[in-house]
Formats: C-alpha cells, structure tokens, sequence
C-alpha cells in the first residue's frame, strides 16, 4: 500500500486518514418534539474567527441525520480523556441522555458536564460531502476548562504520552 493511484480502496483511505489523530466531540441536539440526541464526533473543526464558525461532517446514513437536517441549533462538545464511555455510548445510540448529566443553554441542546469545551450554535450552512455533509455553525456561546483530551487515533482511543 505504498503506492498511489486513482482508484481509492475505501479500507485502505480510512487506514491511511487513521494516521491523522484527532480530538473527540459528541455532537448533540434537539428534534422538533424537544427530545435530545447525540453523534459522536471526531471530523470537528474550527473555520473562521469572524464571524465565528465551526464545523464537524455527518453521515448521510446516521439514524440522527434526520434531526440534525431539519434543526438551527447544535451543540459542539469536546470530551475529555476520561469521557471515553461518552463517546462509545453515542457511537452506538443517539439518545438515552438519562444517565448522562447535561445542562441546556439558551437553543437547549445538550451541554454535557465535564467536557474540555462546550460550543453552542447555530446552522450557518450545509455543504455536500459526498456520503457526509459538511454543517458549519455559527458559534453563539462557548465555555472550557482544562485537563487532557479524549483522543483517537488508527481506530482506537488514546492520549498523550
């Protein structure tokens, strides 16, 4: 797999993109009823000082793309290294936030306790990603702490050494 070519192996992209660690996000929000769910997130990025933008990809296949198509507002929030547990809950499910403790800020979309930052927005725009979309918010309200972050690396979680 040394070579490169035009012809893109899908298990050989992710090994290579694996390679690229990154930073872990639940992604959450709120449906047209008030129910909150959850995504777990690690295609999470800043974009832009002013206006203030971020932006993290979606499935298209997500069971919670639905919800996050037809929403404003969303939460951005980076996990900490001992919010591993987090994480795996909301790669598997989208809801089931009774034993995960939350607050809600002004849109009401889940902010949850602990993480290293918690970043509430509004859907500034929504580009094509091929099987993703690319949703841009605009940031409205933001808070951090310290500690050390939830990594992932190669398809598993790790941290600094």
């Amino acid at each position: 797999m040394n070579s490169i070519s035009s012809d893109i192996d899908p298990s050989d992209f992710r090994e290579v993109c694996g390679r690229y660690a990154t930073g872990v996000t639940v992604v959450t929000v709120l449906d047209r009823e008030g129910r909150p769910f959850g995504v777990t997130a690690n295609s999470f990025t800043s974009v832009s000082l002013d206006p203030p933008l971020v932006q993290f990809s979606l499935d298209r296949g997500a069971s919670v793309f639905p919800v996050f198509e037809a929403t404003d507002a969303f939460a951005i929030n980076v996990l900490a290294r001992d919010q591993q547990i987090l994480s795996s809950h909301f790669s598997k499910t989208s809801d089931g936030f009774d034993a995960v403790p939350h607050a809600a800020w002004t849109s009401g979309c889940p902010i949850l306790d602990g993480c290293l930052a918690n970043i509430e927005c509004t859907k500034y725009a929504v580009y094509d990603g091929g099987d993703h979309v690319i949703i841009l918010g605009r940031v409205r309200r933001l808070a951090c702490t310290t500690g050390e972050p939830l990594l992932f690396y190669r398809g598993a979680y790790g941290e600094f050494s």
